[in-house]
């Protein structure tokens, strides 16, 4: 089977473990040297329109993919976020 970035980015992954949503691909990682695929980025979702900052975005390597299939993305393992991103404080709040 032969996908599009077009095509991926339209289906939704789930885990497995416990069948969670885990968001849409948003963006994929590629290997240069070898023209592969390496892992699939699901960007974090905003809080309260952005204003809040977002969540950690989630990096899903390609080994973690089990089924790529019509409708949605099954992904084996527990999958952390990956990619850590300093929180945005607000001006009220002390720490």
């Amino acid at each position: 089977m032969r996908c599009r970035l077009n095509d991926i980015r339209h289906k939704e992954v789930i885990s497995a473990v416990d069948g969670t949503r885990i968001g849409y691909v948003d963006d994929i990682i590629v290997d240069t040297k070898t023209a592969c695929v390496v892992a699939f980025v699901i960007f974090g979702r905003f809080f309260f329109f952005g204003i809040f900052g977002k969540r950690e975005d989630f990096i899903i390597p390609w080994e973690k993919i089990t089924l790529i299939g019509e409708d949605a993305i099954i992904v084996s393992g527990i999958i952390e976020n990956k990619e850590k991103k300093p929180q945005k404080r607000l001006f009220f709040w002390k720490n």
